[in-house]
């Protein structure tokens, strides 16, 4: 922490580094080791309205910038992530668990959205569209929507905030971010090469707050916000949608997943195995597209347990910033619970352990594999958002098909076959917005990366990302002889 050049404490709020008026702070915790990393700014609702209105001040200005301009700024801001990947990446680390590997991915990953719509900003094109008479003509343009929320949440502590204000500042946006609690530091380190990348004071704007009710109220109802972008848990979500309602705000949402992993008998049981690893394991289960039920076919379900179990027996646990750790702690304790809980149900509803299943020390949970899990059970519901895998058994396609769709969210799915027809069938068939076919990793910034049912609405990255942060203007031009 004391070599870190990008720790800030304070939140950013045009273009300054401010305390609240009340000069509240909370504590930033590792959960590692439990060790206090920072005090950070802890804002009411009073501070916020601040930085919203700075934003909105802000916007009219940016927004007439032109399109090369805003890319320029984005590309500088790209560049700057990238020169402190190493900084960033130990940051994430010590704040949120996950290990330094990954966190070193993430910060790639993050920075691509800042990139692609860096080159996105300047192709954000309208029509012209064939008049209904000599004398008019008929012109769609698209502008920025105006000041834009988001609401991010601890597990990509920095890719969900640059997924998020890198299409909308790109379309002349400007920004209010709020960061979770958890992991803060993150998202004002990046606040601080925003600042170095040059863009205008009021532009980009942090605050940081331990009440995220009160502050996400504010953000909802505030008329001066025009959009707003949340990644979190489903019933939050809902929250934040009705608070919004008297506002009409347009609401960009990426909610709770149940993401199934189905494994048809001609598949090639190693990469499944591989790709089971990389989906379910990765941040320690601990992401909205983690899997969280493998379905296997009946008769490759004894050979896949097999292989899975002993895949999942070697990964190693410990602090994120040690060589050759897989798999990290959990959040916090509310996180340990409810994995301890999920588990505790499932043996208790006829599911075996065949690898994993206790509570290490600390925020450590082993690697856990379910063989014989049932749809009874609280993990075939719920997103237990831990390092537990549950592994059903299922004999047809349709069947298969019919267990994965069986449930409310619909955000990633995930299959492996070598059947071409049965690739083509089955993605067309799974309810959700993104299918991994043969592949457990699937997000990059040239996709469109959300869900469907209640998994939320909108899309962010890819050429749609844009779309979300504009409004589409119709101009009609008469009198034209």
């Amino acid at each position: 922490m004391e070599k870190n050049s990008l720790i800030r404490t304070e939140a950013f709020v045009n273009g300054q580094w401010v305390k609240a008026a009340s000069s509240k702070t909370f504590e930033v915790t590792n959960p590692a080791t439990g060790e206090v990393l920072a005090q950070v700014t802890d804002m009411d609702r009073a501070d916020v309205q601040q930085a919203i209105d700075a934003a909105h001040k802000a916007w009219p200005s940016y927004r007439d910038t032109t399109a090369k301009e805003r890319a320029n700024l984005l590309r500088k801001w790209f560049n700057l992530m990238l020169e402190h990947k190493q900084e960033l990446a130990e940051l994430m680390t010590l704040e949120c668990g996950k290990v330094l590997q990954e966190s070193l991915g993430e910060v790639e990953y993050g920075a691509s959205f800042i990139e692609w719509f860096a080159e996105e900003a300047k192709r954000a094109y309208g029509d012209v569209i064939p008049a209904y008479s000599k004398d008019r003509r008929l012109v769609v343009i698209k502008q920025s929507v105006g000041v834009a929320a988001a609401i991010t949440p601890w597990n990509f502590p920095l890719a969900m905030i640059t997924r998020k204000v890198g299409p909308a500042l790109a379309a002349g946006s400007t920004v209010v971010v709020k960061p979770p609690s958890e992991t803060p530091l993150t998202a004002l380190a990046i606040s601080y090469l925003a600042q170095k990348a040059g863009f205008p004071p009021g532009v980009y704007n942090t605050i940081t707050s331990s009440n995220s009710s009160e502050i996400g109220k504010e953000l909802c109802e505030n008329t001066k916000v025009r959009k707003l972008s949340f990644t979190g848990s489903t019933p939050v979500g809902k929250i934040l949608m009705t608070q919004s309602a008297s506002t009409l705000k347009k609401l960009s949402l990426e909610l709770g997943g149940n993401a199934p992993f189905i494994v048809f008998d001609d598949a090639d049981l190693d990469a499944a195995v591989k790709g089971a690893i990389l989906s379910k394991f990765r941040n320690n289960g601990q992401t909205c597209v983690c899997v969280n039920r493998v379905l296997v076919q009946e008769s490759v379900y004894d050979a896949f347990v097999e292989k899975f179990t002993q895949a999942v027996a070697d990964l190693k646990v410990g602090n994120g910033l040690q060589k050759d750790v897989q798999v990290g702690p959990l959040i916090n304790k509310k996180g340990l619970e409810k994995v301890q809980q999920h588990v505790q149900d499932a043996v208790e509803k006829g599911a075996t352990v065949t690898t994993g299943g206790k509570h290490l020390e600390g925020l450590f949970y082993q690697p856990t594999v379910l063989a014989n899990a049932s749809p009874e059970m609280l993990i075939a519901r719920e997103e237990v958002f831990g390092p537990v895998a549950p592994v059903f058994k299922f004999s047809t396609e349709q069947e298969a098909i019919e267990m994965a769709n069986d449930t409310d969210y619909g955000l990633a799915s995930y299959f492996y076959s070598k059947d071409v027809a049965r690739c083509w069938r089955v993605s067309e068939a799974l309810e959700y917005g993104m299918v991994g076919i043969n592949e457990g990793m699937i997000s990059t910034e040239v996709a469109p990366f959300g869900g469907i049912k209640e998994s939320g609405f909108g899309r962010e990255g890819s050429k749609y990302g844009l779309d979300y942060f504009m409004e589409i203007k119709y101009m009609c031009f008469g009198g034209i002889e």
